[in-house]
């Protein structure tokens, strides 16, 4: 099984429950209140550790008492934790509030996520040598997703980029990623055209191709994935459920599709598991606390 490296964000998630979103100046009476163990670094850190991969995590926490069970949790769901870093900041948070329709809103403050420096890469390097695959999103400054990207090409890593929260990526990062993953919001930004429909996502894939991006999979919600390279298209459905919250849903389909590519299955195979792990997590509340291990995926009944 091929080795993973997940270098990224590790929030904590404050989750209200609602019967809907307020409106602009508006208060209204929440549900419920949950703090859960997050952050994207961490989602997929934690669904790829859950699932059976082995898995390191580098990230940055606060000397506090988020940051302690954070770790905790990660160790828990079998994630190496030993090179995250104790940093002077707060752990990052997250607040997110969830309606009656599993529709969600997140606001993140980074916090110690943005305490990883190029000097600590270095200085852990060698955890770019032994890894297979180096996972990354963009809850951590860019400049060191940059950094690493460029490092794992020279020890020519499988490097993969979830872009979220979206923003601008440089042609440096294009030309370093094996694999980029994002949502339609997100293609939409980068390819800076529409995204409403099948068609348009395609067009827009098809942009970020011609700028150098490889191999393409754009998550679509309720219509599934999508995967795009130079030689083909490959499109996976959802499974259908009854969802309750939709946190973490797109970190636990990235999970499972890395977790199917250290085993070296084919892209379609990656994606279907992927689909099954996400359909898995929004059947329950929260970020880390919902996703499933590998029996569960297995043996679920869709």
């Amino acid at each position: 099984m091929k080795k993973i490296l997940v270098i990224g964000s590790l929030n904590m998630d404050l989750v209200t429950m609602s019967e809907r979103h307020p409106k602009l100046g508006e208060t209204i009476i929440g549900k419920s209140f949950f703090q859960i163990p997050g952050g994207k670094g961490g989602n997929q850190a934690a669904a790829i550790g859950k699932l059976g991969g082995e898995v390191t995590m580098f990230g940055c926490v606060g000397k506090d008492s988020y940051g302690d069970i954070l770790i905790k949790e990660l160790k828990k769901n079998d994630v190496n934790i030993e090179y995250i870093k104790k940093g002077e900041k707060n752990t990052g948070i997250a607040t997110i509030v969830v309606d009656e329709n599993a529709d969600n809103t997140i606001i993140v403050i980074p916090g110690a996520n943005f305490e990883i420096t190029i000097e600590d890469i270095d200085k852990n390097i060698d955890l770019i040598k032994n890894a297979d695959i180096v996972l990354l999103q963009l809850e951590i400054p860019i400049n060191i997703v940059e950094y690493v990207l460029r490092k794992s090409k020279e020890y020519n890593k499988i490097t993969i980029l979830n872009p979220a929260p979206a923003k601008k990526l440089s042609l440096e990062i294009i030309k370093n990623v094996d694999y980029l993953i994002p949502n339609e919001t997100e293609l939409e930004l980068l390819s800076e055209m529409s995204t409403n429909s099948e068609k348009e996502v395609l067009a827009a894939s098809k942009k970020l191709m011609e700028m150098g991006v490889k191999n393409l999979i754009v998550t679509m919600g309720k219509n599934g994935s999508i995967f795009i390279d130079k030689d083909k298209i490959v499109k996976v459905g959802i499974r259908k459920v009854k969802a309750i919250d939709p946190t973490a849903a797109g970190d636990s389909f990235i999970g499972g599709v890395i977790r199917m590519m250290a085993e070296k299955k084919n892209i379609e195979e990656a994606m279907e598991f992927g689909a099954c792990v996400g359909a898995i997590t929004v059947t329950k509340k929260g970020a880390q606390s919902s996703l499933p291990t590998w029996d569960e995926v297995v043996n679920y009944k869709f």
